[in-house]
């Protein structure tokens, strides 16, 4: 039990937490690929059903790595780009150890801030983060019955994915002194 409590102190340390990504951003600058962790920040919930009985949350998230918002006038109005990034589904437990699945859906803080101001925005920012599950996670959700959890921002554990991008020079190439115990590729 002191070795569990020891641990998980460890896990929740916020110097702890920091000096893990900094190992792993240069690990993986190492394989020839930039990270960056995205940190969700929170906005506000959308609760709906998957496959019409499994209660399902999506929390609309920012992040300042997220691109921007973007419109575009068309005629009759606006063509919005709304980028988002999406962090595979989870389960966690709710009340009354009932199982639940729960999404973070991650925008630019800017794009948040205009949900804040306008219901219309604030919909199809909920309809994209609804979208963005469906086909991404391969699931059906019940678009009907979704509705916003007034006074809730989060829903369980923040995690914090991660955006990998190449770098330019790519990957170095693997030592060619045939020492190595693995296969080749």
């Amino acid at each position: 039990r002191a070795l569990f409590a020891e641990y998980a102190a460890e896990l929740s340390d916020p110097e702890q937490r920091r000096l893990y990504e900094e190992e792993v951003a240069a690990l993986e600058r190492e394989r020839g690929v930039e990270v960056r962790f995205v940190h969700p920040a929170a906005g506000y919930v959308v609760r709906t059903s998957q496959a019409g009985s499994r209660r399902c949350y999506l929390n609309v998230c920012s992040n300042p790595h997220i691109a921007p918002p973007d419109a575009r006038p068309e005629s009759g109005g606006h063509r919005w780009a709304l980028p988002y990034s999406l962090a595979p589904g989870r389960e966690e437990l709710g009340r009354g150890g009932q199982r639940r699945l729960v999404y973070d859906v991650v925008f630019h803080p800017a794009a948040l801030r205009l949900a804040s101001r306008n219901a219309r925005f604030r919909r199809l920012l909920s309809d994209t983060a609804l979208e963005a599950v469906e086909r991404h996670c391969a699931v059906q959700l019940d678009r009907a019955n979704a509705s916003v959890l007034r006074g809730t921002k989060y829903k369980g554990v923040p995690q914090a994915p991660v955006i990998r991008t190449p770098l330019p020079g790519g990957a170095p190439p693997p030592p060619a002194d045939g020492d190595s115990p693995l296969p080749p590729f």
